[in-house]
């Protein structure tokens, strides 16, 4: 088995998901990602690295608060409607690692997840919390 080194998944992910196709959307309603695209694609300016596509939990959104990061509260002055159960948002593959060791990690949408996520994420944990519902 070849490993790749994270430059190496860096410089193939771009606008490719974890399987290596095209990177669908994750969404516009509301409007996510880095570059407020609707998809969770990263470059080198997001320190972040806001490429893991997940749907959205009440403990998720509950756990990220409690972190410092309020995804829920409406923010009118920067156009953030706030989250809720069900919205697809781009989450830092970092921040849902963390989410994952303390038990708390949404279910992802794997073909709306970039392939540079699989730097900090192994491929089969990501598979493990694949995101099994319907839109």
């Amino acid at each position: 088995m070849t490993s790749l080194s994270n430059a190496q998944i860096q410089d193939q992910s771009k606008d490719l998901n974890v399987f290596g196709s095209a990177l669908e959307l994750c969404s516009c309603n509301p409007l996510t990602g880095w570059f407020r695209d609707g998809h969770c694609k990263s470059d080198p300016s997001d320190h972040g690295q806001h490429t893991v596509c997940c749907v959205m939990t009440e403990s998720f959104l509950r756990y990220s608060k409690a972190q410092g990061n309020d995804l829920s509260t409406p923010m009118p002055a920067y156009g953030f409607p706030g989250l809720k159960p069900g919205d697809h948002w781009c989450v830092c593959a970092p921040r849902w690692r963390q989410a994952l060791e303390d038990g708390m990690a949404p279910p992802v949408r794997l073909e709306a997840t970039e392939q540079g996520a699989l730097a900090i994420i192994p491929l089969e944990t990501l598979r493990e919390h694949a995101y099994q519902g319907m839109d």
